[in-house]
């Protein structure tokens, strides 16, 4: 490998691949990384013919998978084809042509939905495959699991050095805060924001507002993903096992979905009432990670949830309304109750 490598960030536009691109520079033990990119427009990752001449022109050493379809479960209900589709294309088509061109380190990030709706908590690595996928995000999913054996697979026959790491929930700066397909953090923000904003006595939330989640901030899990890719060959191996090679990265701790809209709301400044619609789906009880082998192997989640949403709603105002919503900030709110 060149002193200077160069590696491909799939994805870097998203939420997770622009973390990564951060993390990145002046964190490589090779030297200061030549990082290439290439956007939706510039780069269709699900055409196989179009990743095969990126990867013969472009002579990379290194691949951050980041690269996906993701969203909600109203995304993941209404878009089931397309997720598993767009996802399991894109999977192939990268892990495949990194090959043919001589690529040896991949790191494929992957989701904890891959895990039974009904694992045992906290959830083990070797729990993958052990029961039934939640319905509402199965093919998503079924998707992240064959990204993990496509990297399996290529290292058994081939003796690449692909690796795989699942995130619990992310969230950060750069996230998608579409009204119906973002996730639940930049779900809420949005929600509480506008809410604050307009004065809202109200703001409804989906489900019971029982079921427990696992929340990382989006740059931690960039520092995991470049420790993991880091670490020694035989390290990553003395610590997986070839055919369950996949990692966790969490914070190892959870909250309530009521728990969390409360933190959402005082982060945001919301004083109205917060009610749940316990007819809309819950999704998965809980989904807790078990961590302790990435801790074992050197690193631990830094930033603790309160920080990690405070920072994100900074870079929400920053991004959608960095006038009128830093001057309500200022203002106190008063609402009907």
């Amino acid at each position: 490998m060149a002193n200077h490598p160069r590696i491909y960030v799939a994805g870097h536009r998203g939420l997770v691949g622009s973390a990564i691109v951060r993390a990145l520079h002046g964190h490589h033990a090779a030297g200061e990384p030549e990082i290439v990119t290439r956007t939706h427009a510039e780069l269709e990752l699900t055409d196989q013919a179009s990743v095969r001449a990126f990867f013969r022109s472009e002579r990379i050493d290194e691949v951050y998978l980041a690269a996906a379809r993701v969203g909600g479960i109203h995304a993941n209900n209404s878009y089931p084809a397309e997720f598993i589709y767009d996802n399991m294309m894109v999977q192939a088509n990268v892990v495949h042509e990194a090959w043919r061109a001589g690529v040896r380190k991949l790191l494929f990030l992957g989701s904890s939905c891959i895990y039974p709706r009904l694992a045992a908590q906290p959830i083990r690595e070797e729990y993958l495959m052990n029961g039934m996928l939640e319905p509402t995000n199965e093919p998503y999913a079924m998707a992240k699991i064959a990204g993990i054996k496509l990297c399996e697979s290529y290292n058994r026959q081939y003796g690449t050095d692909y690796r795989s790491v699942m995130p619990t929930n992310l969230y950060g700066p750069g996230d998608n805060y579409h009204p119906e397909n973002s996730h639940v953090i930049p779900g809420l923000l949005r929600r509480f924001h506008e809410a604050r904003l307009n004065a809202a006595p109200e703001v409804v939330i989906w489900g019971s507002g029982k079921p427990m989640r696992e929340f990382l901030y989006v740059d931690d899990m960039a520092a995991a993903s470049v420790h993991v890719m880091n670490l020694p060959r035989e390290t990553y191996a003395a610590n997986t096992d070839p055919m369950h090679s996949h990692i966790n990265v969490g914070t190892g701790q959870d909250v309530t979905i009521a728990e969390l809209a409360r933190l959402v709301g005082e982060t945001v400044g919301y004083a109205g009432r917060i009610a749940f619609d316990a007819s809309k789906p819950d999704g998965t009880p809980r989904k807790l990670l078990e961590v302790s082998k990435l801790a074992s192997l050197g690193w631990r989640a830094s930033t603790p949830l309160a920080e990690g949403l405070r920072r994100t709603y900074a870079a929400y105002l920053d991004a959608h309304d960095p006038d009128g919503a830093r001057e309500a900030q200022r203002r106190p709110l008063t609402v009907e109750t």
